[in-house]
């Protein structure tokens, strides 16, 4: 029943799809010529041969599975990797990073006949999704299709545990269409089988196999150099809302550390002129 009406809203919303996108392309989340794909309009062709497809949301996914990605890739020479994602970031981050017969497309959005044209286009063999991905219409028209579908690097926290108990038929429904779920956590195993999910493995972190982020070995060298022995602390991933409360942090440290510096990286990186204005404001100084 639920499922049904979250169908039938998704259905009904089509014609303000166009509104959505628009509104997303001029505050720099979407991509304005690659609007199409999250339609469903491939903009590449789909090669020959077997084709997995791996669907990580954003910036984060995307680094954990770039070595599931190349594994997968040298396992078998015929193979091609589609990668889908959600974020402007993360697709140009993915662009560097993705070995040959690795390919790139914005995910489409949840609504059936998105998901039908994409499917249609790519034909994948395999699903692999990556954390906490769960979207119901791109869920059942993939299991419709017969195609196996494993979600790893699973997360669960306690708030979506919470979140999902109030859901437990549709939370069940969905769990169940993965043939395999890989926890990353023991907490997100143990909250997975509490929602019903069956094929609950535990093989540990993607991340922590991941290749260490490429750096520029001069800037970083000199960077290095320009803090010397100064107390420094990073502030990684952050959101809005909570930059002010680093800020703050900051100042408070600094009475007991004197020369401390704070790095400040931000989850979204087209955000950083927003905080360094915040950075002034709070009397200090920022350099970019």
């Amino acid at each position: 029943m639920i499922y049904a009406l979250y169908r039938g809203l998704t259905d009904a919303a089509g014609p303000f799809v166009p509104l959505l996108l628009a509104r997303r392309t001029a505050a720099g989340r979407e991509d304005p010529a690659r609007r199409g794909e999250r339609l469903g309009h491939a903009s590449i062709p789909r090669p020959a041969g077997p084709l997995i497809w791996v669907h990580a949301a954003s910036v984060g996914e995307v680094l954990s599975v770039q070595v599931l990605v190349r594994r997968l890739l040298e396992r078998d020479p015929r193979l091609t990797i589609l990668v889908t994602t959600g974020t402007v970031t993360s697709a140009r981050l993915i662009a560097e990073r993705l070995p040959d017969r690795a390919m790139h497309q914005f995910a489409p959005l949840d609504r059936m006949a998105f998901v039908r044209r994409f499917l249609d286009h790519w034909k994948p063999n395999l699903a692999i999704w990556v954390e906490s991905e769960i979207w119901p219409n791109m869920l059942t028209e993939t299991e419709k299709r017969g195609l196996p579908i494993a979600l790893v690097n699973a997360r669960m926290s306690e708030r979506s545990f919470r979140r999902w108990r109030r859901l437990p038929r549709l939370i069940r429904k969905l769990l169940g269409i993965f043939r395999v779920i890989l926890p990353w956590d023991e907490r997100s195993a143990r909250n997975f089988r509490a929602l019903g999910a069956r094929g609950v493995g535990q093989v540990g972190n993607l991340k922590f196999s991941s290749d260490p982020p490429d750096a520029e070995l001069e800037e970083l060298a000199a960077m290095r150099a320009a803090i010397g022995r100064r107390p420094v602390w990073l502030a990684a991933s952050t959101h809005a809302g909570e930059e002010e409360q680093i800020i703050q942090a900051h100042k408070a440290l600094a009475a007991k550390r004197p020369g401390l510096l704070t790095v400040l990286a931000p989850r979204h990186p087209d955000r950083g002129e927003e905080i360094a204005a915040l950075t002034r404001a709070a009397g200090l100084r920022a350099l970019r």
